[in-house]
């Protein structure tokens, strides 16, 4: 991770990178510096290294990366500077949607190139092999896989951007926007899978909204401006799903439309419940439920009844017809016949579900079992006067069905008020929200229901008729339908009837026959029966038999018997009545233990809530107090200010809040008088210009007309006078005319005479003009010719030095890296020169330490062996060699004297021996060093003696001497010794010694 001083510093190498084509490398270096924890606090920077990296996202389509630094920027700006968040998501969603719209610019075949079910699906292997099976141009194959990216790209945008501002309340309108793009979108390209997506997401934010209500920064949807964009937000999700045809995804945004309502305890605006109550028609009558299709429209005619002041009467005659049809079209019979008692169950639950999607209330005690039906719909419908308000073609139609009893002319008479009804329609004048009405859509349903009233009707005077008299009474259907929906009828219960294809007729039959009540009709009728019998031939009640049958003494032994059993099941009885107590009262006993224990232990809760109770109150007591205190700063600061501020008056406990209200209303009211008193004094100054102008009109006009016939006057004046001074001037230039007619001839001489000299000027200097023009044309060619020439020349020099520059540079770094590898060689050959210099000291210490205890042993020896020890010759320092005894007595000083250098010279020939062996395999391999470094190296090391100085600079690591060096110049062990101890100190610390 690279860090920067300053984030300036940061944006300087993301454009260098830039320019270079490294973008991927300057989106990871500003994706690191605003990650990085070194910049938690807002800069003005930011904001700029934050437009350049969405940029970079959008650019590279990297959504992750856009999302992590987004969230990160998120948690510096959110309690700083919201808006430069706000900015930034702007800027991407805003580079998003043009690279989006300019691949589907550039794209011919859009809908191939959006032809994928799933946008965040990768594209699946059969895929591949039908585009290849099929053939598919090069062009159609490029324009798939250039725009499809983008448009996943797009998406991913607002699910980030939806994402990050998902529990923000300082950017809930930017939540919203960005949410209605996001419908757009899906509905401007038929994107069905995503839209329910985008539903559910935004379903899900809600839902953690009320689940985490403790969060710092959470929305409020009791505030009114949020609960309005939440609620827009909702519309726009159910009219976008209306119009994709999604309907399912319709009513779920119904019902969180709902229970956004619910939640926040306030009632929408009436624009709000108008596109609600029209999307719940067209659902339920997509639904086929016909019924709270009609309660929809009924709380629809209602709502534009009451709040729509514009409304015509012609719009609102079609919404009663409308609403008066819709419920005319609900089956007249109910369902519930015959149903389970969980099928019952249910269909109350979705009654009162639907009920409290109408008029958005929760009473679940209320028995909605009669509320929602056909009868009371048309009941309330008559009692608020929708009847009244409906077209005539309706009302008679609608008295047809539910009011008169015609059964062979019911159909004639309806046939032709449907066709006029299917004719009515059309779009409400002042309703845009409501969908364009449509009677014709009724037509079917209202078919049927004829067909139902005709068999209804029938039933009630008819045993049995023809099939083709009851085809030619319902005109609608054949007899195929009929059959299918008298059916259905007969099943609940609305008409008894039977159809026999062998005779060709219809029987009808009683309701009560027809029912359950058939299977136990036999059984009702025994019962009968014998309530009349019993009530004809009463039974008689005789003695009994009992001292006939049984003796006297049977019935006491067997009574006797009963007692002695009665009496053991009471004593088992009461022992295990004993053994319950007991056991009872131990359960009792422990029971009362952990009673008390539990309540010790409450009563220690109970004693710390109250502890933490009294803080909290005693720091809520703080607030309020500082807040009151706020509160009454506020008050009086507004006092001062405005000028009647004594009038202000705060009753019962104030908060900042209440004080910001009151100072808010106070200038608002104080905004109202003073428009107010300019409105009057506005009206007085129109009313005193209008009498002005009032009084003056008449005046005005007299001057006008007076000024008018003077005028008159003085131009006619004026022109008399000009027609004589005409007349004067006339004469006149006749009288010039003859004058100078005289000089004619020698005007047009001497005009000539110009003309001609001025001509011959003229040429000459055109002539030289031209050749003026061009001789500069041609220098100004040789000019730009030498320039071009010049340019060339130059270009091509910088090339060549360009060339030579970056030659020149390579050589550079190729020396460069020569050296340092040199460098690395030196450096490991010296550490191997200075490890065997080390083991070499480490061996002379040894030998060294093994001759002082040697000769402490030779001090400890007998008196006896002193002068022999001291005759024998002194061996060198560090050599092994044994000295035979009769050796060290037997020779004399001389000997002594001749014999120790020679032995020292051979013993020290034997410990170098073994270095030198050490050293010789290692020299044969060793490689030669420039010459320029031989000489030129430091001494191993600086505390070393003289000696060890003067070694070989160019010291291999392996020991050996550097190329062109003989053995006569460097040999192991070489010198004068002066005494052992110096020969063996200069041997051990110098490997090698010059000659």
């Amino acid at each position: 991770m690279s860090t920067f001083a300053k984030p300036e510093n940061a944006l300087k190498r993301a454009e260098e990178l830039i320019h270079v084509g490294q973008k991927q490398a300057a989106l990871q270096a500003l994706h690191d510096l605003i990650t990085s924890r070194r910049y938690k606090s807002w800069q003005k920077p930011l904001e700029k290294i934050m437009m350049k990296y969405v940029e970079l996202c959008v650019i590279l389509r990297q959504g992750r990366f856009a999302k992590d630094g987004l969230i990160q920027y998120r948690i510096v700006c959110q309690q700083v500077n919201v808006s430069s968040l706000e900015e930034v998501i702007k800027h991407f969603m805003q580079l998003s949607n043009e690279k989006a719209e300019e691949a589907r610019n550039r794209a011919q075949a859009l809908e191939d190139a959006l032809d994928v079910v799933d946008l965040e699906a990768d594209k699946r292997p059969e895929d591949l092999m039908l585009s290849y099976v099929r053939g598919e141009k090069g062009k159609e194959r490029s324009d798939r896989e250039f725009v499809t990216p983008w448009f996943k790209f797009l998406w991913e945008t607002y699910r980030t951007v939806l994402e990050i501002l998902r529990n923000n309340s300082k950017l809930e309108a930017l939540y919203a926007m960005t949410a209605h793009k996001a419908f757009q979108f899906c509905k401007q390209y038929k994107r069905a899978t995503e839209f329910r997506r985008l539903c559910e997401i935004i379903r899900n934010h809600l839902a953690n909204l009320n689940k985490y209500r403790d969060q710092r920064d959470r929305p409020d949807l009791t505030a009114p401006e949020t609960c309005q964009l939440y609620l827009d937000t909702r519309v726009e999700q159910l009219k976008i799903a209306t119009e994709l045809s999604l309907w399912q995804e319709a009513f779920r945004s119904v019902e969180d439309i709902h229970g956004l309502m619910t939640m926040v305890k306030r009632t929408p605006k009436p624009s709000v419940l108008v596109v609600y109550y029209a999307k719940l028609t067209e659902i339920f009558w997509i639904s086929e439920s016909h019924l709270y299709h009609a309660y929809a429209w009924l709380k629809l005619f209602n709502l534009q009844k009451s709040f729509n002041k514009k409304l015509t009467q012609k719009d609102l005659q079609l919404l009663a017809s409308s609403v008066l049809l819709a419920a005319l079209s609900v089956k007249p019979y109910d369902h519930k016949y015959g149903a389970s008692h969980l099928e019952l169950e249910n269909e109350k639950d979705r009654s009162l579900r639907m009920a409290n999607l109408f008029n958005f209330n929760f009473d679940s005690k209320r028995e909605n079992r009669e509320m929602v039906s056909r009868a009371s719909l048309l009941s309330e419908l008559a009692a608020k006067g929708v009847i009244s308000c409906a077209s005539q073609e309706v009302k008679d139609l609608y008295n047809l069905m539910e009011h008169e009893f015609l059964p062979l002319d019911l159909a004639s008479k309806v046939q032709p008020l449907l066709s006029k009804i299917s004719t009515i329609g059309g779009k409400l004048s002042a309703a845009s929200s409501v969908p364009e009405i449509q009677l014709s859509q009724y037509q079917s349903s209202l078919e049927k229901l004829t067909t139902l009233r005709v068999l209804q009707q029938a039933s009630h005077i008819f045993k049995s008729m023809k099939i083709d008299m009851l085809s030619r009474m319902i005109p609608f259907f054949d007899i195929n339908a009929v059959e299918k929906m008298s059916v259905d009828a007969v099943k609940h219960n609305f008409v008894a009837m039977k159809v026999n294809h062998l005779s060709g007729a219809v029987h009808f039959g009683k309701m009560d026959i027809e029912s359950d009540a058939l299977g136990s009709h036999l059984c009702v009728f025994t019962d009968s029966l014998n309530k009349a019998r019993s009530l004809i031939h009463p039974p008689v009640h005789k003695p009994s038999k009992l001292g006939e049958n049984f003796s006297l003494a049977g019935v006491v032994e067997k009574e006797h018997k009963r007692l002695l059993a009665r009496k053991s099941i009471i004593e088992k009885r009461k022992e295990d009545l004993e053994r319950q107590i007991l056991e009872k009262e131990k359960v009792e006993e422990s029971k009362r233990l952990s009673i008390q224990k539990k309540s010790a232990d409450e009563e220690r809760e109970r004693l710390l809530k109250d502890q933490r109770l009294r803080q909290q109150q005693r720091i809520s007591r703080e607030i309020k107090e500082k807040d009151r205190l706020e509160a009454e700063k506020i008050i009086n600061d507004f006092k001062k200010i405005i000028k009647n501020g004594d009038k202000i008056h705060v009753e019962g406990d104030m908060t900042k809040q209440f004080a910001m209200e009151v100072v808010r209303s106070q200038r608002v009211k104080e905004l109202e008088e003073m428009e107010k008193k300019l409105q009057k004094l506005a009206k007085k100054m129109d009313h005193l210009e209008r009498a002005k102008r009032q009084e003056e009109a008449p005046l005005i006009e007299e001057a006008f007309q007076k000024r008018l016939e003077e005028e008159k006057i003085l131009h006619e004046q004026e022109q008399l006078r000009e027609i004589e001074l005409s007349k004067q001037h006339h004469t006149g230039d006749l009288q010039e005319k003859t004058r100078l007619s005289r000089l004619l001839e020698h005007k047009n001489a001497f005009q000539e005479r110009i003309v001609q000299r001025r001509e011959a000027e003229f040429s000459s200097l055109r002539k030289e003009r031209e050749e003026r023009i061009s001789q500069l044309i041609s220098s100004r060619k040789r000019e730009r010719e030498t320039v071009r020439k010049l340019m060339y020349y130059l270009n091509m020099e910088e090339q060549r030095i360009q060339r030579v520059r970056e030659e020149e540079e390579a050589r550079k770094r190729e020396e460069e890296e020569r050296k340092k590898r040199e460098e690395a060689e030196m450096k490991l050959k010296l550490d191997a020169i200075a490890a065997i210099q080390r083991e070499k000291e480490r061996e002379v210490e040894e030998k060294k330490e093994k001759e002082r205890r040697e000769a402490l042993l030779r001090a400890a020896d007998p008196p006896d062996a002193r002068p022999a020890a001291a005759i024998a010759p002194p061996a060198a320092p560090g050599s092994n060699k044994f000295v035979p005894r009769h050796r060290r007595g037997g020779e004399g000083s001389s000997q002594r004297t001749a014999v120790a250098p020679e032995a020292a010279d051979r013993w020290d020939a034997r410990q170098e021996a073994p270095h030198a062996r050490e050293v010789r395999p290692l020299r044969q391999d060793a490689l030669p060093l420039p010459e320029a470094d031989r000489w030129s190296r430091r001494p191993l090391r600086q505390d070393a003696p003289p000696a060890r100085q003067e070694a070989p600079p160019s010291r291999q690591p392996d020991g050996a001497p550097p190329a062109g060096s003989t053995t006569d110049r460097w040999r192991p062990g070489g010198g004068s010794r002066s005494s052992a101890n110096s020969s063996s100190a200069s041997s051990s610390s110098t490997g090698w010694r010059k000659n």
